[in-house]
């Protein structure tokens, strides 16, 4: 079986044609670098790291609490769930298209045609190669996002329901955000800042209120037991 990703046959194949395209110099120094190339294109980084996943999408600025960091993993995680299923549909019409290809290139006579016909079929087998990688590191993000949900739920917030932490989350934020301006502040920077602050302490303030008067109404209904 072929293994997949793997470009290093393709390379080889399109070296003699880069002379259309390159000097002579070029085209040797192309040709001694092959492995090396080969070895590039497949370690290469396509999407974030786990370290980026961690310290650039998860800070603790904009993700101050466990129940923040894991939501935002939810979002993620689907994000490179649908690309993937996106990147699979595709995939198969170009599988279809090497096939369609191939017949063509088989059935066809005049060679002006075949000659286009094989160079479709280079580049879609070259497409096929870019996908199957791409699928990969899609994958190893999905998993990553995955760990990393996994260690920010320790149990004390809900992970059924994103907005029933979103309340505190966002209480964190605002104070972080607010602790950033400056007399240099834009006026409608420092607007929005206060603004959605003084708002979230004022809806927490009246849940507050709220759950006191339900549980003080609780408190003064009359036992059933003593009224009989």
């Amino acid at each position: 079986m072929t293994e997949k990703r793997n470009i290093y046959s393709l390379i080889e194949k399109e070296a003699p044609n880069l002379h259309n395209i390159l000097d002579p110099k070029d085209v040797s120094a192309f040709k001694e670098l092959t492995q090396e190339l080969r070895d590039t294109w497949t370690k290469k980084q396509i999407f974030r790291t786990e370290t980026e996943m961690r310290f650039s999408v998860l800070n603790d600025f904009k993700y101050p609490t466990k129940a923040a960091k894991y939501w935002q993993c939810v979002r993620e995680q689907n994000v490179y769930l649908e690309q993937l299923m996106i990147l699979s549909f595709e995939y198969r019409k170009n599988a279809a298209k090497i096939k369609r290809l191939e017949k063509k290139l088989k059935e066809e006579t005049d060679e002006y045609k075949k000659e286009l016909y094989a160079i479709e079929l280079d580049e879609k087998t070259f497409s096929k190669a870019n996908m199957e990688l791409t699928a990969r590191d899609r994958m190893r993000e999905i998993k990553v996002w995955s760990q990393l949900k996994e260690e920010n739920d320790d149990g004390s917030f809900d992970t059924q329901n994103v907005n029933t932490h979103q309340l505190d989350s966002y209480h964190k934020i605002m104070r972080n955000k607010k602790e950033t301006l400056t007399a240099g502040s834009s006026q409608p920077e420092v607007f929005n800042v206060i603004g959605q602050l003084e708002s979230i302490e004022r809806i927490k303030k009246e849940r507050g209120l709220l759950e006191s008067q339900k549980r003080k109404a609780i408190s003064e209904e009359p036992n059933p037991r003593e009224k009989s």
